[in-house]
C-alpha cells in the first residue's frame, strides 16, 4: 500500500509540476515551485528505502541517508553532500561547479548551498562522467552562458545510456528494488539531454584561469567509463576525482558492473592510474563521500590500487597466453597480500572474466552451441524427462555435504528452469544460496554479489511459499 501511495503522490506531484510549465507563469515562480516539488519526491525516495529491508545496510541506503548540508572543505572551495556531491570553487571573476549530484536532490543542494553562498556566479559547470548521480543537477543550475565541460566521449556514452534507458533501468531494480518502476519522464528529472559546450581529449588536458585560481582538466578514462574526467587545482594540489576511484577508497576497481554498461578498459585506467601519481595531489575530493587530505594515506592508496589493477590485468594476461581457462584463472588470481584492498565495489574474480572478454570477446573456443542462437536451457526439460528425480536430488545432496554448492547449484538450475516446478530442490537452492551468501559477507563483502544473491533468495522463498 506505501508503495502505490507513494506513486500516486509522485504522479500528482509530476501533474502538478506540469501544470506549472505549460502555463504562463514568472521564470522564477515556475523555478521555485519546481524545486518545492522535486524537494517532496526526495523525500518521498528516501523514505521508501528506508522502510526497504532489502536496501538496509546497501550502498544506495548508506548514500542517501547522507545529510545534505553545504560546508567549507578547503578555502574557496564548497561541498554540497548528498547521494552525488556538488563542488564550487569560487573565485573573484565566478565560480566553476564540478559535478551536480542527483536530480532529485538538487533543489535540496541549492537550499543547503544558498544558506553559506547566496550569490553563486556560475561561469562553468565540469562534469566528471555521464552517470545520473552526477550529472542530474545541470538542468537546475544551468543559465545561459554557463559553460558546461565533458569529456569528448561524453556525448555517446550519455546516447547509449539514455537508448538503453528501460533495460538498464529494469536491471536495476533487480538489484535496488526501492526504485521506482519506471525512469522518470519530466525533463527536469529525467536523464540525457546535457549538451556541453567543451571538449576534453585524451592526452590534451584543457587549462583555463579564473580569478587567479589556475585550472587543468584531463581526460581520464578508464574508470567509470570511457568518458571520464578529473578536475586539477595546481596551486592547491587538490583533485576532484569525481567516480574516478569509486565509493570506496581504496578499493579494487568495478571493471565489471553488474548492473550492465560497457566493459571499463583495464589498461587505460593504469595509465590513468599513473597520472594520478604524477600529479602528487595532497587532497583528493570524491563525488561520493568525504574528502580525504591525508597524503601518505592518498600515495599508498593510489599504488595499491595501481598495483591490484596491473597485477590482475598481466596475470590474466599470461593465464590466456598459456592457454588456461577463463574459469580456471577467475579461481586462481589472488591479490598478493601486499595489494590486498576491498573488493566490496569491484570484485578480481570478474575483473578477469571481464578483462579475458575485453579481449577475446565472448567466443571462448570451447563449445561449438556459443557460436548458435539455441541456449543449453532449451532442452533442460528433454534432459529432466530422462533423469531420474530422485536420483538428481540425491547428487545434489551429496555435492552440498562436500560443500561444492556451485557444482549443487547447476544441478538445481537445471531443474528450476521450469518457473512452475514446486518442490524440495526449491529448498536445496534456498540453502545453497543462503551459503553463497554468508561466504560473500565473510569474504569480499562485495555488495553486488551480496544484492543479486537477496534477490535469488526472494524469489525462491516467493516460490516455496507458492507451493
Amino acid at each position: 500500500m506505501i508503495k502505490v501511495i507513494s506513486y500516486i503522490v509522485i504522479l500528482l506531484l509530476t501533474a502538478l509540476m506540469s501544470f506549472f510549465l505549460i502555463f504562463n507563469f514568472s521564470p522564477s515562480f515556475k523555478k521555485s515551485v519546481q524545486l518545492k516539488i522535486v524537494n517532496q519526491i526526495d523525500n518521498i525516495a528516501s523514505s521508501r528505502i528506508s522502510n526497504n529491508l532489502n536496501a538496509k545496510g546497501s550502498v544506495a541506503a548508506e548514500f542517501i541517508n547522507i545529510p545534505i548540508e553545504a560546508r567549507e572543505i578547503a578555502p574557496d572551495i564548497i561541498q554540497v553532500t548528498g547521494v552525488g556531491n556538488t563542488h564550487v570553487i569560487q573565485t573573484s571573476e565566478g565560480d566553476i561547479m564540478f559535478d551536480t549530484g542527483l536530480s532529485i536532490q538538487a533543489a535540496k543542494q541549492m537550499s543547503a548551498l544558498s544558506e553559506i553562498y547566496p550569490e553563486i556566479n556560475l561561469s562553468h559547470i565540469i562534469l566528471s562522467h555521464s552517470h545520473a548521480d552526477h550529472t542530474g543537477g545541470v538542468k537546475f543550475w544551468y543559465e545561459d552562458g554557463v559553460k558546461i565541460i565533458t569529456h569528448v566521449e561524453f556525448e555517446e556514452e550519455q546516447r547509449y545510456l539514455k537508448e538503453l534507458e528501460t533495460y538498464f533501468w529494469n536491471r536495476n531494480r533487480t538489484l535496488f528494488p526501492f526504485m521506482p518502476e519506471s525512469p522518470p519522464k519530466l525533463d527536469l528529472l529525467s536523464t540525457g539531454g546535457i549538451k556541453p559546450n567543451l571538449l576534453v581529449e585524451n592526452d590534451r588536458p584543457f587549462k583555463f584561469t579564473k580569478g587567479g585560481m589556475d585550472f587543468e582538466i584531463y581526460a581520464l578514462p578508464g574508470a567509470e567509463g570511457s568518458d571520464n574526467l578529473v578536475l586539477w587545482l595546481p596551486q592547491k594540489r587538490v583533485l576532484f576525482s569525481g567516480d574516478f576511484f569509486g565509493p570506496l577508497f581504496p578499493q579494487f576497481p568495478n571493471i565489471f558492473t553488474m548492473r550492465g554498461e560497457k566493459i571499463r578498459k583495464p589498461f587505460e585506467y593504469i595509465k590513468s592510474l599513473e597520472k594520478i601519481i604524477d600529479l602528487d595531489p595532497v587532497m583528493i575530493i570524491p563525488s561520493h563521500k568525504d574528502p580525504l587530505d591525508n597524503t601518505f594515506f592518498i600515495n599508498e592508496g593510489i599504488r595499491k590500487i595501481l598495483g591490484a589493477t596491473k597485477h590482475v590485468h598481466d596475470e590474466t594476461i599470461k593465464g590466456m597466453n598459456s592457454g588456461k581457462t577463463v574459469e580456471a584463472l577467475m579461481r586462481e588470481i589472488r591479490l598478493p597480500p601486499e595489494l590486498s584492498i576491498t573488493q566490496e565495489h569491484g570484485k578480481v574474480s570478474w575483473a578477469v572474466k571481464s578483462i579475458w572478454e575485453y579481449y577475446s570477446t565472448w567466443f571462448h573456443f570451447d563449445r561449438t552451441t556459443e557460436l548458435y542462437a539455441v541456449p543449453q536451457s532449451d532442452i533442460y526439460n528433454d534432459l529432466l524427462g530422462i533423469i531420474d528425480e530422485l536420483k538428481m536430488q540425491k547428487l545434489i545432496q551429496n555435492y552440498i555435504d562436500r560443500g561444492d554448492f556451485l557444482k549443487a547449484l547447476h544441478l538445481i538450475e537445471i531443474v528450476l528452469f521450469d518457473r512452475n516446478y514446486r518442490g524440495p530442490v526449491l529448498n536445496f537452492e534456498n540453502f545453497v544460496l543462503k551459503e553463497l551468501l554468508k561466504q560473500a559477507n565473510d569474504t569480499t563483502k562485495n555488495s553486488y554479489e551480496i544484492y543479486w544473491l537477496n534477490y535469488k533468495l526472494n524469489n525462491n522463498q516467493e516460490r516455496l511459499e507458492a507451493q
